[in-house]
This record gives structure tokens, C-alpha cells and sequence, in this order.
């Protein structure tokens, strides 16, 4: 597995509904898992990089919902959290050519040779392995991107203590049209 350093002080994004008391509470995915963890787990903290790959994200978001993005109303939309994380957060890289490759994925990946998008039952796996090596979480291509182009971060905080911390919270209309 290869690991990197995240970027002390970046700002990640995460995408949340207005009434969420905590949109940064890592306990939900602990329970009902994610991409890098499986259910009844570890809390794990799912954050997308960019703004671009968090627009990409909205449609999984908003999924179920009898609407689209286009008629969301500018007070009714998921709002937009910027977050920084604690210093010197060491994760697998399951992004560079190298990474995916050091996991056993397919040069492909998020998809497969076959064009379907990697299984969520073969992520987990490698989000357990580099938990229990002590990393910090997996930086991976978006599942969202079929070419691979956006970035996605399913942190695991170090302890119950460790926080992602809020800079800002962007209303829907702001961080999705703007």
C-alpha cells in the first residue's frame, strides 16, 4: 500500500443537509458504511477535495428525492461545509497510477476492465487494511468520475477527539451555481 502526507491546512469539502446537527460527525459511517468501510466499523469521515467533484456528488447526495438539483430552491439545497483537519494526516493513496496499482485495482479504476464501476465490497477491504496499518484514511479517485479525475478523501480520525474542523458553510445556490 503506498501511503502520502495530506496537505496540512487544505480545506475539504463535505456536502450536508441544513438539518444536521453535526455535519462533520464521523459515527454515521461507522453504522452504516461507505465505499472504505464497512458497516458497524469505524466512524469515517467522507470528503470530496474540490468543488468540482462535490458538484459530481450531489446527484448520489440527492438521490431518492423526487427532484433534481435544477429545482432546488436557493434555501432548500444541501449546503456546502469547508473543513480542515488535524496536522499531518498520513492516508493511501488510491488515486496515482502507482496507488491503485499498489492495492491490486484496475489501472481503470473507479471502474472496472468491463466499464462498471468497482464494488464498494472490494473498496472496504483496503479502507480496513490501511486503518489497521494506522493510516489517517484513503485519498482515491472519485467513484463519481469515471476517468478517474476527481478526488475523495474517507478520513478516519485518529481518536474520538480528533475533529474535522468547520471554516465555512456555503448555502446550496453559492457552492452549486456559483
Amino acid at each position: 500500500m503506498r501511503t502520502e502526507a495530506l496537505p496540512n491546512g487544505h480545506t475539504w469539502l463535505r456536502i450536508a443537509d441544513t438539518r444536521w446537527v453535526d455535519p462533520l460527525d464521523p459515527t454515521f459511517a461507522a453504522t452504516k458504511g461507505g465505499r472504505w468501510n464497512p458497516p458497524r466499523s469505524h466512524p469515517t469521515l467522507y470528503l470530496n477535495e474540490d468543488r468540482t467533484t462535490a458538484r459530481l456528488n450531489l446527484r448520489l447526495f440527492i438521490d431518492g428525492w423526487p427532484y433534481e438539483p435544477e429545482d432546488l430552491r436557493y434555501d432548500t439545497g444541501p449546503v456546502l461545509v469547508h473543513a480542515t483537519l488535524p496536522r499531518d494526516q498520513s492516508v493511501a493513496d488510491v488515486h496515482s497510477r502507482g496507488g491503485v496499482a499498489a492495492v491490486g485495482l484496475p489501472t481503470t479504476f473507479p471502474l472496472d476492465e468491463t466499464g462498471r464501476l468497482v464494488s464498494q465490497a472490494v473498496c472496504r477491504p483496503i479502507g480496513l487494511e490501511a486503518k489497521q496499518f494506522g493510516l489517517r484514511g484513503v485519498r482515491a479517485r472519485s467513484a463519481r468520475t469515471p476517468d478517474g479525475a476527481g478526488r475523495e478523501l474517507a478520513w478516519f480520525p485518529a481518536t474520538r477527539k480528533s475533529r474535522a474542523r468547520v471554516c465555512a458553510t456555503e448555502p446550496f445556490a453559492a457552492w452549486y451555481w456559483g
